[in-house]
């Protein structure tokens, strides 16, 4: 099976040296290319069409922001994923906006990046569990704005999921994910480490067959797991 070939876009280059050192040591994920800023971004894109370009948002010259916009034309096969100091929903929905197909910040767990390049390049869009607060606040809005007499949306989406899948801990696990807690977090609040939580996580995404955070919320609120009123 061929790796994930993918690009660092940071303008720090001890930053790009630490994550290049990284993540050409995780199975399956090769790093074929730098670039140091959006402009550069794009033409090392065009050259080597990546399948993953890991983007940082803040930089000298043409931005995160406007290299990812443009790589919808420059390399529309490429999925974006932002890799930010920036915990902010403005930044988030803009870069999601710009055609980012997952978010994580800086501050995450080493093990949280591979989930997140491994899940984009599957296809799917990973948004980190510690932003899921900003996805319960859209729900709240949504659901307190008109949703049908006798119904909430949230209940409208059928699943074939059912809660008792999950074991007592990985319940526990999928509730503070929900209400936005990073993986040392909720490692603190079970006693347990960051790699088992992230351990935990993936196994309740495989039983659930879900691959994002968004999911985990969402799926949580409909089986009643957090209370969102």
């Amino acid at each position: 099976m061929e790796p994930i070939r993918l690009i660092l876009v940071d303008d720090h280059d001890v930053v790009r040296a630490g994550l290049r050192a990284f993540l050409d040591n995780q199975e399956g994920i090769r790093v074929i290319g730098e670039a140091a800023s959006g402009e550069e971004a794009l033409r090392v894109a065009r050259e080597l069409r990546p399948d993953v370009v890991v983007m940082d948002i803040t930089m000298a010259g043409m931005d995160g922001l406007e290299a990812t916009r443009r790589l919808r034309t420059v390399c529309p096969e490429c999925k974006v994923l932002a890799l930010t100091v920036h915990e902010d929903k403005q930044y988030f929905f803009a870069m999601m906006a710009a055609g980012a197909v997952g978010y994580v910040t800086k501050q995450a767990a080493a093990e949280e990046l591979v989930h997140a390049v491994r899940a984009v390049f599957g296809g799917h869009v990973y948004l980190q569990p510690a932003l899921a607060r900003w996805l319960l606040e859209d729900y709240r809005r949504l659901v307190s704005k008109s949703p049908r007499e006798g119904e909430k949306e949230w209940e409208l989406e059928a699943g074939d999921q059912e809660l008792d899948v999950l074991s007592d801990r990985e319940q526990q696990v999928l509730e503070l994910v929900a209400e936005g807690l990073t993986s040392p977090q909720i490692g603190e609040t079970l006693g347990i480490s960051p790699k088992t939580v992230a351990r935990h996580r993936e196994r309740i995404m495989n039983k659930l067959n879900m691959h994002s955070a968004a999911e985990l919320v969402k799926f949580a609120i409909r089986s009643g797991l957090i209370d969102i009123n």
